[in-house]
């Protein structure tokens, strides 16, 4: 017996419901909602899928101002030991925080993410999660760019601070979001996140912040190349997205899922299905809690069941 098999249905419009495919007017609005939570350096982020754990954020990074006398209550370690040589005077070096940061947000919209059993799916959290994360961004007057990419390629959106670039984001997103259905001919390709990751490490060259959105569908130990190639000279946060479904899919006999475009009939029945579809999610969480602690990235679950602002208040703090 086949794991699935497909259902034609009436044609719909693929718009019909904001739980299947993101809203851009919906992404708009998360503007005047996106607070609440910060992305602030040496905050402590803690996940219940990575276990406990604090990281230290960069933070923005430093310009180096001047050099002038030391004085009583300068920070030693800013001390410039080669001219305090020269000179035999204490000399400091002198830095001011640059005025803004750029963050980079790698939204994941391939057809692992068109999934959802519980209120939404996970390609549409993720889009509202790239969507509170670039005004958050915004808001603070840092600058956010995007690679957002699909089974078949990515397009690169340069940072910038800026609503139309918020904007430009977000339709990006969203059209990726709307080519997603059931009946797709598109081959999965889990080697896009990686090909996704490669170009951000290629473009975030220093004191970045990296914000991948997506469920970790082709984590592989090439991405670890580029992740560390990534976290020498910047910070990453990966807000991983789930459904309570994944974790472990209930025997509760047929299930149908639908698009509102065509339906895929499910056979929970079969151990064979439920067994495959822990192990994947399982090997996912693994991969994904390793890099985290090798590179000691915050992990942030965030799963298809609970409004994402909610979420992501509760990982990042009230801020």
């Amino acid at each position: 017996m086949s794991q699935y098999t497909p259902m034609k249905r009436k044609q719909r419009g693929p718009g019909d419901s904001p739980l299947v495919y993101a809203s851009l007017d919906e992404l708009m609005r998360l503007r005047f909602k996106a607070s609440g939570f910060s992305f602030l350096p040496r905050q402590p982020v803690h996940s219940i899928l990575s276990g406990r754990h604090a990281s230290k954020l960069r933070g923005r990074g430093l310009n180096f101002e001047e050099l002038r006398n030391y004085l009583p209550g300068d920070d030693t370690r800013n001390i410039d030991w080669k001219v305090t040589a020269r000179t035999r005077e204490p000399y400091v070096r002198i830095y001011t925080e640059e005025k803004d940061r750029t963050v980079w947000l790698l939204v994941d919209q391939r057809m692992s993410m068109f999934f959802g059993s519980r209120w939404k799916m996970k390609s549409v959290v993720a889009a509202e999660a790239a969507a509170v994360s670039a005004w958050r961004v915004l808001s603070q007057g840092d600058r956010v760019g995007a690679v957002v990419f699909d089974d078949t390629d990515l397009q690169v959106i340069p940072p910038h601070r800026s609503e139309d670039r918020v904007a430009q984001i977000l339709k990006s997103v969203v059209r990726k979001n709307r080519a997603l259905h059931a009946g797709s001919d598109v081959k999965p390709q889990p080697e896009m996140f990686n090909r996704a990751l490669q170009r951000v490490s290629s473009l975030a060259r220093h004191d970045c912040l990296v914000c991948l959105i997506g469920d970790g569908s082709g984590i592989d130990d090439d991405t670890r190349k580029y992740v560390t190639r990534l976290t020498e000279h910047n910070d990453v946060i990966s807000v991983f997205i789930y459904d309570p479904l994944e974790q472990a899919m209930p025997q509760a006999g047929r299930l149908v899922f639908s698009d509102g475009f065509s339906q895929l009939e499910f056979n929970t029945s079969e151990q064979a299905l439920r067994a495959a579809y822990g192990e994947d999610f399982q090997n996912r969480l693994e991969r994904m809690q390793a890099t985290s602690r090798r590179h000691a990235i915050p992990l942030l679950p965030v799963h298809t069941a609970a409004p994402v602002l909610e979420q992501v208040r509760a990982e990042l703090g009230q801020h």
